[in-house]
C-alpha cells in the first residue's frame, strides 16, 4: 500500500463508506506478509515511493511467482529482476497479464498506470551492445519508479565521435546513467561533458585482465571527473532507482 491508498482507505472510513473492521482487514498485512519462505515487505511505498522489488536470483521460479501475486493483490505494480529464460518463460505461463523484458532479465506486472514523478528525463548511456542487458535493467527500473527515460547506446569510447553527436540528449538528461565494461571510461567521458549527476555502472564484459568486471568498477571508482557516483558491478537495479531518488529532490 502507498500514500495514496492509505490516504484513500482512511477518507473512506471518515466518510463513513468503510467501516472500522474493515479498514482493519485491509490493512491486517501490514508492514509484512509473512509467505514462510520470504515476508513481502508491503510497508515499503509508504516509507520509499515503490514497492519492495523481487531478486529473481536463487529464487526458484514458483516462490518468486507466490510473492509476485502477494505484492499484486496488494494493488502494487511488481518489478522482478534477475530472471533466467526459464523462470521468464514459467512466469509468463503463470501469471495472467505480466511482461516479461528478456533484455533486461526482468518481468513487470502492472496493477495501475504509471504516472511521472520524476522532474527530468533520465538518460540511460551504455559503452556497447554487449551492455545493454545491464543498460535495459537500469531503464527499465527508471520507468517503473516514474520517470521519463530516453536511451543512449553504443557510444562508446572506441568512436567517441558517436557520443559527441548526441550532445544535445546528454546536455537536456536531469540525470545521466553510464553504463560500461572494458576498461570503464565511458563515465569519465560524459561527466566531463555535462553539469547533472552521473550514475557509472561496470558491467562484467571484457577479456580476462577485466577480471569480471573489477577492472571497470576500479576505473570509475577512480574517475577524474567531478560527480561521477558508482554503483556495484552489473547493478543496473540500483543505478536505476538511484536515478529515480535524485530526479525527485
Amino acid at each position: 500500500m502507498d500514500a495514496d491508498r492509505l490516504a484513500e482507505l482512511l477518507e473512506s472510513v471518515r466518510r463513513g463508506k468503510v467501516s472500522v473492521a474493515q479498514a482493519l482487514e485491509r490493512l491486517r498485512h501490514m508492514p509484512f506478509e509473512d509467505l514462510g519462505f520470504a515476508k513481502v515487505d508491503h510497508h515499503r511505498s509508504l516509507r520509499q515511493g515503490f514497492p519492495e522489488v523481487i531478486l529473481g536470483e536463487g529464487k526458484t521460479a514458483a516462490e518468486i511467482a507466490a510473492i509476485a501475486r502477494t505484492i499484486h493483490q496488494r494493488r502494487a505494480n511488481v518489478l522482478i529482476t534477475r530472471l533466467s529464460p526459464d523462470k521468464l518463460a514459467f512466469l509468463k505461463r503463470r501469471l495472467k497479464g505480466i511482461r516479461v523484458h528478456e533484455r533486461a532479465r526482468a518481468a513487470t506486472w502492472l496493477d495501475r498506470p504509471i504516472r511521472i514523478a520524476g522532474r527530468g528525463t533520465v538518460l540511460v548511456v551504455c559503452a556497447g551492445t554487449s551492455d545493454i542487458p545491464v543498460a535495459e535493467e537500469a531503464a527499465l527500473t527508471a520507468e517503473m519508479t516514474a520517470n521519463r527515460v530516453e536511451r543512449l547506446y553504443d557510444v562508446g569510447v572506441a568512436g567517441l565521435h558517436r557520443l559527441l553527436d548526441n550532445r544535445g540528449k546528454l546536455f537536456s538528461a536531469a540525470v545521466l546513467i553510464v553504463v560500461a565494461g572494458m576498461e570503464g571510461a565511458l563515465p569519465s567521458v560524459v561527466a566531463g561533458l555535462v553539469d547533472k549527476p552521473v550514475i557509472a555502472v561496470p558491467t562484467s564484459v571484457g577479456y580476462g585482465a577485466s577480471f569480471q568486471g573489477l577492472a571497470a568498477l576500479l576505473g570509475m571508482l577512480n574517475s577524474c571527473a567531478a560527480g561521477v557516483t558508482v554503483v556495484n558491478i552489473d547493478n543496473g537495479f540500483g543505478a536505476g532507482f538511484a536515478a529515480s531518488l535524485i530526479n525527485r529532490v
